[in-house]
């Protein structure tokens, strides 16, 4: 009896380490040559949302992974040419001065198709207490 607990005990260290370490491949893979800088946070007078934003910066090639916010996004490109591709939608070019408007729980990707670093301006209006972004399959 004592050694199937040990036995159940050592299985499930083992699985939560899998998860672990997939969760953290998935976090890298999120970063690498993707990086995000808040730069403000702000509540809203309204109770339950606050601004955020926050500038994203995108190496050539590189594409952020299917994700959804839990409020409106405001994307404005400050340099290169970034594509979005809105869940349901045609994919989108935009360039520099361009901005695009993303309701709240709509999954989408943006990739940067340009030949030199893109970088966006995000503005997201998002209810409080809840993740900023939920990876989407």
């Amino acid at each position: 009896m004592q050694r199937t607990l040990i036995l159940a005990t050592v299985a499930a260290l083992v699985s939560f380490t899998g998860l672990a370490q997939a969760a953290d491949a998935q976090a890298m893979s999120w970063q690498q040559g993707l990086s995000r800088t808040d730069l403000i946070r702000q509540d809203l007078g309204d109770a339950d949302r606050e601004v955020l934003q926050a500038r994203i910066d995108f190496d050539p090639g590189v594409t952020a992974p299917r994700h959804a916010h839990p409020g409106v996004e405001v994307a404005h490109v400050l340099r290169g040419t970034l594509e979005y591709q809105l869940e349901g939608r045609p994919a989108v070019t935009l360039k520099a001065g361009d901005s695009l408007f993303i309701p709240a729980g709509v999954a989408h990707v943006a990739k940067n198709v340009g030949q030199d670093q893109g970088v966006e301006l995000a503005t997201y209006v998002v209810k409080k207490g809840q993740p900023l972004l939920e990876l989407k399959p």
